[in-house]
């Protein structure tokens, strides 16, 4: 009798499908990894060597990261404070463009998690809970910062919707809602990657001084990040 297969990562995707300049097997992105899960047929290699976990603390299991072994680095660069919080309902609740945007004020993170992009040992995967918001701004940051067209990390942006009823199966299996707490009342969006709300970012990138690399600079980022992130992803 055969043994039931195991459950793997959900939607991971290596990126270089954006663009045939991008070299395969640097940069993938995923919704979270959870222990026991078996080797994603995605990806010809598992576990990536370097992990950036953008989930925020309450997100984490207390058993820690499932992929924090020898041969793989895990770096914690939590993006939203209120991620996994029970009482923070209403902050789930608000319109995806400005929790969005209100990274952007941040700033620091979304350029923290790029310069580890930029250089880690590589596969690098990039993930938060759902692999959708948090990861969808830093994959997209990542891309302009290397001349990928906004046209394609829209497309890849969007790719998450198919995943999302997989995504959130196995989110549920392992973080039950509180009591109480109802999915119906969260907006549609939530359940989707929306372009609109991504583009509202792109549009903040594109209207800088110097467009991606101009907002980027001014916001903190190193010197040489660009060159970094061209040496290793192209």
């Amino acid at each position: 009798m055969s043994e039931e297969p195991l459950d793997q990562v959900a939607n991971l995707r290596d990126v270089a499908h954006s663009d045939p300049r991008l070299r395969p097997g640097v940069l993938w992105r995923s919704a979270q990894p959870q222990a026991g899960d078996g080797s994603p047929r995605e990806v010809d290699a598992w576990p990536p060597a370097t992990v950036v976990d953008l989930r925020s603390a309450a997100e984490v299991p207390g058993t820690g990261h499932p992929l924090l072994a020898p041969g793989t680095e895990v770096h914690s660069v939590p993006l939203l404070d209120h991620a996994g919080d029970p009482n923070a309902l209403e902050q789930r609740r608000r319109p995806l463009v400005d929790v969005y945007l209100s990274m952007l004020e941040q700033g620091t993170g979304l350029l923290r998690a790029a310069d580890l992009v930029a250089s880690s040992p590589a596969p690098v995967l990039v993930h938060c809970a759902a692999g959708k918001d948090r990861t969808g701004l830093v994959v997209a940051l990542v891309l302009r910062l290397v001349g990928v067209s906004r046209e394609a990390v829209l497309a890849d942006f969007a790719l998450t919707t198919d995943a999302m009823p997989d995504v959130v199966r196995r989110l549920l299996a392992t973080s039950p809602l509180p009591p109480g707490a109802d999915l119906s009342t969260l907006p549609a969006e939530y359940f989707t990657a929306p372009t609109d709300a991504l583009a509202a970012v792109l549009d903040v990138w594109d209207a800088h001084d110097g467009g991606t690399e101009g907002w980027a600079l001014a916001h903190g980022a190193a010197a040489d990040l660009v060159d970094r992130l061209r040496a290793q992803l192209l």
